[in-house]
C-alpha cells in the first residue's frame, strides 16, 4: 500500500488492507497525506474528490478490507524534509525495547525525549521507530507520556490491536498504570487517595497548565509511600483516570509537588535538588497491566528506574 501523498498533477489509488480496516477514511488519509492541513483534508472529502469504490465519502465513514481509495493530485508547497533521528538515538531506543509480538511493542522512552514530533520538534520516539523499523506497515501510539517523563510507552502494531488498545485505556479500569515518583519533602501518610477533578488551561503566554476545578474532568490517583529520604519521599502513584499532567497536579494539591518539577513545583527546592544532581522531573513510567488484545491473557511490564533517578536516590539519606 502506497505510503506517500500522491504528486502533484497525478492522482492515486489505494487498496484497503486488514492493518487498515475498521479506519475513519479522515483518519486515514491523515495519517497518509503526512504534512497536509486537516483543514485541506475536509476540503476534499466534501468536494467529492476522494472516492471510495467510485463513490463520494462522508469523513466519519469506516474503510473495509478491499476497499479502493482514490487520492486526488495535492498542489502543497515544497517541504523540506525532515531530519532523521542519528543513528545513537536510535540504537538507544531499540535496546530500549522491553517488548515485542505481532501485535505491539513496549519501549521504556526516555526522559527529554517527545513522543511524536511538532511544536518545533522534528521528530519524536513514534517518528523514530518508524524510522528504525520501516518494514512495518503500520505503528501507531496507543498513549502518551509527556516529553520529561520515562518509562513504559505502548505502541501497536496493528490497526485492529490500537483499537482494542484504545478502547482498554479509554475504560480506565482495564488496565493498570502504575508511577514511581519523589515528592518534595517528607511525606508523614502512608498512602492517599487524590480525587480532583483537573481542567486544562492557557495562559496568556500561551504555556498549558492543568488545575483543579470543580468543573474540570474526574482524576484519581492513589499514592503509596515507598521510601522517605532526608527532604523527600520516594512513592508508587497508581493513576485511576488518565489527565494530562495528573499525578503532578495532584502531588502539588497535597503540599508535596515532584521533585524537579519546574511547571508545577517550587524553585527554592527545585534548586536544592539540581544542586544534589537531580537533573531532571523526578516520575517515572515503572509498569503497565492489562488483557492482551490478542490473546485475552493478563500482560505486564516493567521498566526498571533510570540510572540517573537510581544514583540520585542512592546519593540521599534514608529516614526508614
Amino acid at each position: 500500500m502506497s505510503e506517500q501523498p500522491p504528486a502533484a498533477g497525478k492522482a492515486s489509488l489505494i487498496e484497503i488492507d486488514e492493518s487498515c480496516s475498521g479506519q475513519r477514511i479522515d483518519n486515514f488519509l491523515f495519517t497518509k497525506l503526512k504534512g497536509v492541513p486537516k483543514s485541506h483534508v475536509y476540503r476534499i472529502l466534501r468536494s467529492g474528490e476522494v472516492r471510495v469504490n467510485g463513490g463520494r465519502s462522508q469523513p466519519s465513514r469506516k474503510l473495509d478490507t478491499g476497499d479502493k481509495v482514490r487520492i486526488p493530485p495535492l498542489r502543497l508547497p515544497e517541504r523540506e524534509e525532515a531530519p532523521l533521528p542519528g543513528n545513537l538515538l536510535r540504537a538507544r531506543l531499540e535496546h530500549r525495547i522491553l517488548f515485542e509480538d505481532d501485535s505491539f511493542m513496549v519501549v521504556n522512552k526516555p526522559a527529554g525525549m517527545a513522543v511524536h514530533g511538532g511544536s518545533g520538534l522534528a521528530y519524536g520516539v513514534i517518528e523514530a521507530m518508524r524510522n528504525i523499523r520501516p518494514e512495518l506497515r503500520f505503528i501507531e501510539l496507543v498513549h502518551r507520556l509527556d516529553r520529561d517523563t520515562s518509562g513504559c510507552l505502548l505502541l501497536a502494531k496493528k490497526r485492529s490491536a490500537l483499537r482494542d488498545l484504545h478502547e482498554l485505556f479509554r475504560s480506565e479500569h482495564d488496565v493498570e498504570k502504575f508511577y514511581l515518583a519523589l515528592l518534595s519533602g517528607v511525606w508523614a501518610r502512608k498512602q492517599q487517595l487524590v480525587d480532583a477533578p483537573l481542567k486544562k488551561n492557557t495562559l496568556k503566554s500561551g504555556e498549558r497548565i492543568v488545575r483543579i476545578a470543580s468543573d474540570g474532568k474526574p482524576a484519581q490517583t492513589h499514592f503509596r509511600r515507598m521510601r522517605k529520604y532526608s527532604g523527600a519521599t520516594l512513592v508508587e502513584a497508581q493513576l485511576l483516570t488518565g489527565r494530562t499532567h495528573q499525578i503532578r497536579v495532584h502531588a502539588q494539591s497535597i503540599g508535596h509537588p515532584l521533585a524537579g518539577d519546574e511547571r508545577y513545583g517550587e524553585d527554592k527546592l527545585n534548586a536544592v535538588f539540581r544542586n544534589q544532581g537531580l537533573k531532571r522531573l523526578f516520575l517515572h513510567a515503572a509498569k503497565l497491566s492489562f488483557k492482551h488484545p490478542a490473546t485475552g491473557k493478563a500482560f505486564n511490564i516493567e521498566a526498571p528506574l533510570e540510572t540517573d533517578l537510581q544514583q540520585y536516590l542512592d546519593t540521599l539519606a534514608t529516614l526508614e
